[in-house]
């Protein structure tokens, strides 16, 4: 049966409208006919279908628009940046998503703990919380504990990244003559103002209006491409990263300048005696959070600076170009299941496993399947690439090196898409994995990049995270479900027990 939208994000069932279709000219007059559905009703049978909804829709069109705009900035990339530039360009993107470390993980825990606290609320047209009492005063201290951790850590972020990089670039020069230093110290400022706005977008979604950021993401996407290419049109092209960032800070600026009556209702709002606890109940799954997510970031990310110093900024730009592309994919697809992080959250606070369970499967069911589609086409277009242009085709890793990036990248998808699932419930099962899943690939990286290049990085990639990464988590995923089913088991038993 197909579905439409339903305001909070969710899915209600419709009937679909039926119209009759006259099948001969015998039939007309004689009431007999055949029933079709309609031009509305083949719209919501595809929605169904596919498993839309608008948070996934205007989520899909922001990363739609991103990729759009990354495909367009590495087209400029080939025309106004040397081969070495593309090198330090893709180092320098690497470098500034360090700030997953300072990070630690905050914003998803803030995600689920508004998630899990918003449910008992609601919030008026002239941003007035209404609802039960503990809960709006649980919720104002998450959002008072935000403002204090992410001033203080915007602040220590800007004084590291900038000495950081620039001892970085500076011992690894390799001879060649690169002004760096300029879109470096811009870039790490910009990085550290996006980084103190971060939270509350995640804030915001965990309280309901997860449609309302998805929108701002659209609006941020499209900025972000549109000062990116205009560094890069106006021969500027090491201070595009930079000038995409200011272009997302002020999206973000303009989206909670118009929600300041509900931030600030919470933020004066008293909190003395039903405060979140920070050491009790944030820490506790805040520090495993970080954990994976320095872990992920020095899988996925790392290798990139590594072949940088090892072999070179030529290869460390074929590799950066071709893993944002792999990555862009992924990104794409899992908005069928981040816009769900949220009402997943929900149904866990109000003990609806079955629900749950349900709409993950099906969320990764129909995203699996696109995605698979998404990364045929995209090797195809790896594959014709040298017949059409072979001056892009030269800047990226080879096709069979591409090959082991896009099918890493779908174990890494599936693994997101768990790990997401399993952080609903205020938990990380997938800390160890995470940790040993990023020394491995570190290590066999080291061992192989500096004799193979791209092709060992890749192969180290591969092994590591899309064959021992995916088959741990699925171990760990279904091993943490039946831990979910037995209590439950055990409860209709005692209930049928005479």
């Amino acid at each position: 049966m197909p579905w439409l939208d339903h305001t909070d994000g969710t899915t209600l069932p419709v009937e679909v409208p039926e119209t009759t279709v006259l099948t001969s000219p015998a039939q007309e007059g004689s009431g007999v006919g055949r029933k079709t559905r309609s031009g509305p009703a083949v719209l919501a049978w595809l929605k169904h279908l596919l498993g839309l909804d608008r948070a996934i829709a205007y989520t899909f069109l922001s990363r739609f628009v991103m990729i759009l705009g990354s495909a367009v900035t590495v087209l400029l990339l080939v025309h106004s940046l040397n081969p070495v530039e593309q090198g330090y360009y893709y180092a320098l993107l690497s470098l500034v998503s360090l700030q997953v470390i300072f990070e630690l993980g905050f914003s998803f825990v803030v995600q689920q703990l508004a998630a899990h606290e918003s449910v008992h609320l609601k919030c008026s047209t002239d941003g007035v919380w209404i609802g039960d009492a503990i809960s709006h005063a649980r919720l104002a201290s998450i959002l008072q504990l935000i403002v204090r951790w992410y001033s203080r850590a915007a602040f220590i972020m800007v004084l590291t990244l900038l000495p950081l990089g620039w001892v970085f670039f500076f011992f690894h020069r390799h001879g060649d003559n690169v002004a760096w230093q300029g879109p470096w110290i811009f870039a790490s400022i910009a990085c550290s103002a996006r980084f103190l706005l971060t939270p509350f977008y995640s804030f915001i979604d965990g309280c309901g209006q997860v449609r309302e950021v998805a929108q701002m993401r659209l609006a941020e996407a499209s900025a972000t491409a549109v000062s990116a290419c205009s560094a890069l049109v106006a021969h500027r092209g090491l201070y595009a990263p930079a000038m995409a960032i200011v272009g997302s800070v002020a999206v973000g600026l303009v989206f909670l300048w118009r929600r300041r009556r509900l931030l600030r209702d919470l933020y004066v709002h008293p909190s003395h005696g039903f405060a979140v606890s920070w050491k009790k109940e944030v820490w506790p799954f805040q520090w495993k959070i970080a954990v994976s997510w320095i872990c992920t970031y020095f899988t996925a990310q790392a290798f990139v600076p590594l072949l940088f110093a090892l072999r070179g900024p030529v290869e460390a730009g074929q590799m950066g170009m071709s893993l944002s592309i792999t990555g862009y994919l992924s990104l794409l697809l899992l908005s069928w299941i981040s816009t769900k992080a949220t009402p997943f959250g929900q149904l866990i606070s109000r003990g609806k496993f079955e629900d749950l369970d349900r709409m993950f499967f099906r969320a990764l069911r129909q995203s699996l399947a696109l995605l698979s589609l998404a990364a045929i086409m995209c090797m195809v277009g790896i594959l014709a690439l040298p017949h059409i242009y072979p001056r892009l085709a030269v800047r990226m890793v080879s096709p069979t090196v591409f090959a082991l990036l896009l099918f890493t990248m779908m174990s890494s998808y599936v693994v997101q898409g768990l790990a997401i699932y399993l952080r609903s419930f205020k938990r990380e099962p997938f800390l160890g994995l995470y940790i040993v899943t990023a020394l491995l690939t570190l290590a066999l990286v080291l061992a192989t990049a500096k004799l193979w290049g791209n092709l060992g990085a890749a192969l180290s990639y591969t092994s590591a995270t899309g064959i021992v990464g995916l088959g741990t988590a699925l171990w760990i995923f279904w091993g943490f479900r039946r831990g979910i089913a037995a209590p439950k088991e055990a409860s209709l038993r005692l209930e049928s027990a005479p």
